[in-house]
């Protein structure tokens, strides 16, 4: 865990700054400095550091200043500031306003790195509960329990789910990302032999590599900074049932290798151990990568694709099934007629004719969320074009290869937060990212939450 942290030093004292570097340098993980607040929050502006060291005391900017800003550029950040004994009192206060922790200067070099042990493992339990508090509002919610097969593309697609899932050979879901491609591993997982096992998901773009080795292979106590107990891995968690690599052309070659190996042997070693641990378990892989262009480009292992593309299934976007976007429409207007009270009796022909004519870039989780805000702001028995006006069918239907990568992100990302009334979380699920990914971006391209 350690080995990935990102540490920025802030103090306007060069040696303490050097000091500091080299001992988390030691510590194995990547440290930066800089000599005022300024000069920190032009470092942060490209690439968010995880943890800042913040002195109190500083010219120009002070540290409580610095603290606000980091907090309103980057909210989760975690910032440790730096004091003598006769400023606690405002070091203190600083904790009112969103530091994690002070420490006194000056201060013993193992204290700290005890302290960043802690304050990153609380990090890491942190994001894991809001994963599973994620997982289960989307499960209240349902969206992974639509299965919608009333065009003839998708009801192709469960008639082969229904001839494939008994087998035990890896399968690979191909499609745009918001199409179910989860949906259709549940759905696999459920028919197969493994339904009484577990259902893993791991999704491979939102981690860095180390923590994605942890995350599949688990480790032992004292394997890096930070492991301050061992644990069981998915990889291990899986057996008996079915594990699901979501964005899979996001692994690394050298962690494709060690996963192909896996594959072959059905066994493996937690990081840091050297007991050999068996796991008999489904793989099921999904991925909006062209992985064989990818392989063309060296930037995808050719035999580890090969092996976890035994069986291929690939989902059509929802602008090439338009037969489904009236049944997934209806679907979820139910529903949030349900949740809200509201007394909405369907669509108008008008609004049916803008959702079919839409180009859908977000697929099913953005129709999903474009119904949930028309029922929102509803005022009629119906739902009308007035209550659709923030899409633009002609604008979506332009080919994707006009405008730049840039503009294009950019749009996709305004789209998304406009769908989702400016929420984070959601707006994440919809583009297919995590929600550090999004923000970082909104920052990047100086968006807002509207």
């Amino acid at each position: 865990m350690g080995q990935s942290a990102r540490i920025l030093v802030v103090d306007d004292e060069e040696t303490i700054c050097e000091s500091l570097i080299e001992w988390f340098t030691m510590d194995g993980y990547e440290v930066g400095s800089a000599l005022s607040g300024p000069d920190a929050l032009e470092l942060a502006a490209d690439c968010p550091f995880d943890i800042y060291l913040v002195d109190v005391k500083m010219p120009g900017m002070d540290g409580v200043e610095l603290l606000s800003r980091i907090k309103e550029k980057q909210p989760d950040a975690l910032v440790v500031m730096m004091t003598a004994h006769g400023s606690i009192p405002t070091a203190v206060e600083t904790m009112k306003r969103g530091a994690v922790d002070y420490l006194c200067k000056p201060f013993d070099p193992n204290d700290l790195s005890i302290m960043m042990q802690r304050i990153l493992t609380q990090k890491s339990l942190r994001e894991e509960n809001i994963s599973l508090r994620e997982q289960l509002i989307e499960q209240q919610e349902g969206f992974y329990d639509v299965i919608i097969i009333y065009s003839e593309a998708m009801r192709k697609i469960f008639g082969t789910i229904e001839e494939v899932a008994r087998s035990s050979a890896p399968i690979l879901i191909t499609g745009e990302t918001g199409v179910g491609k989860e949906i259709v591993a549940k759905a696999i997982h459920h028919k197969s032999d493994c339904c009484g096992g577990p259902f893993l998901p791991v999704n491979c773009g939102s981690l860095a590599e180390s923590l994605l080795e942890s995350e599949l292979f688990g480790h032992e106590k004292g394997a890096f900074t930070g492991a301050v107990k061992a644990r069981r891995g998915r990889l291990e968690m899986a057996n008996r049932g079915t594990l699901f690599l979501d964005e899979v052309g996001e692994i690394s070659p050298r962690m494709q290798v060690s996963l192909l190996r896996v594959l072959e042997e059905k066994s493996f070693t937690r990081v840091g151990g050297s007991q050999s641990i068996s796991s008999d378990f489904r793989l099921i892989s999904a991925t909006h990568r062209d992985l064989p262009s990818m392989i063309r480009e060296g930037l995808f292992r050719e035999d580890f694709f090969y092996r976890i593309n035994v069986i291929k299934l690939h989902i059509p976007p929802l602008r090439e099934r338009s037969d489904d976007i009236p049944v997934l429409a209806d679907h979820f207007l139910k529903r949030y007629v349900q949740e809200t009270g509201k007394h909405l009796e369907g669509f108008t022909q008008r609004a049916l004719d803008i959702l079919a004519s839409y180009h859908w870039p977000g697929n099913i989780r953005e129709l999903r969320n474009v119904v949930e805000r028309a029922v929102v702001i509803a005022r009629g028995r119906l739902i009308g074009a007035e209550e659709l006006t923030f899409l633009n069918p002609r604008t979506e239907a332009v080919s994707p290869c006009i405008g730049s990568l840039r503009e294009l992100e950019i749009h996709h990302i305004r789209t998304a937060l406009d769908a989702c009334n400016g929420n984070i979380v959601r707006a994440s699920r919809q583009l297919g990212v995590d929600r550090t990914t999004l923000m970082r971006k909104m920052k990047r391209y100086n968006l807002v939450r509207t």
